[in-house]
């Protein structure tokens, strides 16, 4: 007897797939098959993973099974994963209330299947908020799998200069890893020794991208923000102090860039009970603003946990907030929860079209590393990389592009043959002259013709400015990787004054730079902020295909 009843789609969204189904009791051999067939599909489609809901109807309604049809639902679930070489795990079961003498339940089921062509899922988290909020001590505690001493103990290992460990502040951007297996369970340095280990037993990654909270330092943290190309942005605010120093920026600059947002509150140890709901409802005002428009969610339970990944994926209005401790540990698995369920932005089709497109990689930092000579790091912005394959480098100050080879590519500290399009990776490039190189550069494949120019026009609003906006005036220019001093040449219309719209001309003052129409573009000098698109170049000349004599 076959009681099983067909899949809709009408839950599959951004990259992550959500399926209903009523009940898989003894399906044929042929209905079996063309399940299967069906969760391979649904797994491409979401990048490797898809949640399956199961005692709920094609309308969405909760009918619920009983606990026998439901175990043997999970058992048929199970084969199918098996079939199709994916891990399942059971997010969570509840009961509902439907007009019965059996108790009646429904579950959610997430199913993960690394695809074969990669060795895991990545996904990028900017991490922001104000200085001592308690950032890199909870990076340290999730990535190093130790509570914090309450003296900053667990943040050591993510610091790169001496004066961040005795400060306690971070200047630099810091990357650092948290792992997820097949079956959904943390992989961290708790029980791996190395990023390789990490890399080799989990099948879902979460880099963090550890930006610098102190307003010395926003330049570094708008560079990682518009560089790194981060999936989300985790906003960490201090429970004690609250919406205090650059937090309101730092969430400005996120929804500026369209970078989905939720937020963690963080050393609720140290406070009353009283004072971590009052910095949440100071939180909410500020979210459910009408320059934000967002919808806070807070997460108490395990089940608001994978309500809110879910419901973060669909609709970037939503907006979770955690309350967690890194001395006691309070909370912090629900955060781990929202990272194991939480599905890539963008679907596998936007991936495809991105590979098949030229290569592109932009440069953001560069090393010497003895024995291995100048070694880039960045994000492939589009196309495929391989190791050993010809690429060019540029622009120079002269605008001019060099060539030059990639020897090696390495992804979270573990070797790689292939990179693809929206991955993050260092390149070694042997002998090349590392001072030929800065940031802001990018490489390319030869054939690609780059567009290269000194003058481009955007169109801004002016966030803030003091006085009037006009010709003349310097700004920092953040474009992607490209951070440079630019001279307002042209402000077309009237001058401008806070809150304005208007389309500016734009001239470099150092060297000309690679850019792109429809780029997003954040500037600022001093109090002045503005954000806006770039919507045309004026090209200094097509560019010329690298001479023997211009080579490294």
């Amino acid at each position: 007897m076959c009681h099983d009843t067909h899949l809709t789609d009408s839950l599959l969204r951004n990259g992550c797939c959500q399926l209903i189904e009523l009940k898989l009791i003894n399906p044929t051999q042929y209905r079996f098959e063309h399940l299967a067939t069906q969760m391979k599909w649904r797994l491409q489609e979401g990048r490797g993973e898809a949640v399956y809901q199961i005692g709920v109807e094609d309308n969405g309604m909760l009918v619920g099974l009983s606990e026998e049809d439901l175990r043997s639902s999970l058992k048929t679930l199970g084969r199918m994963a098996e079939k199709v070489g994916a891990d399942i795990t059971v997010l969570r079961e509840r009961e509902v209330d439907y007009d019965a003498d059996i108790p009646r339940k429904v579950a959610e089921v997430l199913i993960r299947k690394v695809p074969d062509d990669q060795q895991f899922l990545d996904l990028r988290v900017a991490v922001l908020g104000n200085v001592d909020s308690g950032k890199s001590t909870l990076l340290g505690v999730l990535t190093q799998g130790e509570l914090d001493n309450g003296r900053g103990r667990a943040r050591l290992n993510l610091f790169r200069h001496l004066h961040e460990i005795q400060t306690g502040r971070t200047s630099s951007i810091s990357f650092e890893i948290l792992g997820f297996n097949s079956k959904g369970e943390v992989v961290n340095y708790s029980e791996s020794r190395t990023a390789e280990e990490i890399c080799e037993s989990a099948s879902k990654m979460i880099t963090f991208i550890d930006l610098a909270g102190h307003h010395k330092y926003l330049k570094t943290t708008i560079f990682g923000l518009t560089s790194y190309c981060p999936d989300f942005a985790m906003l960490v605010v201090s429970a004690n102090t609250g919406i205090a120093g650059t937090t309101r920026e730092h969430l400005g600059l996120a929804m500026a860039l369209k970078v989905p947002i939720f937020i963690v509150v963080s050393k609720v140890d140290l406070c009353k009970r009283e004072t971590v709901e009052r910095t949440v409802r100071q939180l909410e005002r500020i979210l459910k603003q009408p320059g934000c428009n967002k919808v806070p969610l807070v997460v108490s339970t395990t089940d608001d946990a994978v309500t809110a990944a879910q419901q973060f994926a669909q609709s970037p209005s939503i907006t979770p907030i955690f309350t967690v401790s890194s001395v006691s540990g309070e909370s912090l698995e629900l955060l781990k929860v929202f990272f194991n369920i939480i599905p890539p932005l963008s679907n596998s089709k936007e991936q495809e079209e991105l590979m098949q497109q030229l290569t592109e990689f932009q440069v953001d930092e560069i090393y010497t590393v003895p024995e291995v000579g100048t070694v880039v790091g960045g994000t492939l912005y589009s196309g495929i990389c391989r190791e050993g394959e010809q690429l060019v480098v540029g622009p120079t100050d002269s605008g001019q592009f060099r060539e030059l080879t990639v020897c090696s590519i390495q992804r979270n500290r573990s070797a790689c043959r292939v990179l693809r399009a929206g991955q993050a990776a260092t390149l070694a490039l042997g002998t090349f002259d590392r001072s030929l190189l800065r940031k802001g550069m990018v490489m390319v494949s030869p054939e690609m013709n780059p567009t290269i120019c000194w003058m481009f026009e955007a169109e801004i609003v002016l966030l803030f400015h003091a006085k009037t906006f006009h010709k003349g005036f310097q700004v920092t220019v953040h474009v992607g990787n490209v951070r440079q001093t630019a001279t307002v040449e042209a402000v077309h219309g009237k001058e401008l004054r806070t809150g304005e719209k208007a389309v500016v001309c734009f001239r470099f003052i150092k060297h000309p730079e690679y850019l792109k129409v429809g780029a997003k573009l954040l500037f600022r000098e001093g109090a002045t902020k503005g954000i806006g698109q770039v919507t045309k170049l004026h090209p200094v000349c097509q560019y010329q295909p690298p001479q023997s004599e211009h080579q490294a």
